[in-house]
């Protein structure tokens, strides 16, 4: 597990994932696959450097090649992090649950006799969860546009 998060700890490589996880949802036709020409062009950076980077995400299994000749086309493997979200929700959910579990505890264990008051609540933090969640995904999108 150390392995990916030192992979994914460095900025130039989370930012070649945003570019291949880009052109996966924004190209279907592509089958999400993109050249590294591509990748430099893109991100502003040398050839060497993404080739250095694309080969540790590749080690790491993070992304995918397809050789045709001299050329490389990489494409997002979804994988390793999706072992690193089920690793990590249940650090992040773990105060919702506790918050549940309070909740349910104090309707006498069943969620569905909760009060007015604690309907309300339940309903501002999942409010709350999603307008957070909508800022990150667009702070997400705009910085994968620059």
């Amino acid at each position: 597990m150390a392995d990916i998060f030192d992979v994914v700890a460095d900025s130039t490589r989370r930012d070649i994932l945003a570019v291949l996880l880009d052109r996966e949802t924004t190209s279907p036709g592509s089958g999400g696959e993109i050249s590294v020409s591509e990748i430099v062009s893109t991100l502003g950076l040398s050839q060497p450097t993404v080739s250095k980077h694309l080969k540790v995400l590749r080690e790491a299994g993070l992304v995918g090649v397809r050789e045709k000749g001299q050329h490389r086309y990489y494409h997002l493997d979804r994988g390793p992090l999706e072992v690193l979200e089920d690793w990590l929700i249940p650090f992040t959910s773990s105060d919702a649950a506790a918050d549940a579990a309070t909740l349910a505890g104090a309707a006498g264990g069943d969620a569905e006799t909760l009060n007015d008051d604690q309907r309300a609540f339940a309903s501002a933090i999942g409010k709350a969860f999603a307008e957070t969640a909508h800022q990150v995904t667009a702070v997400v999108a705009a910085k994968k546009r620059r």
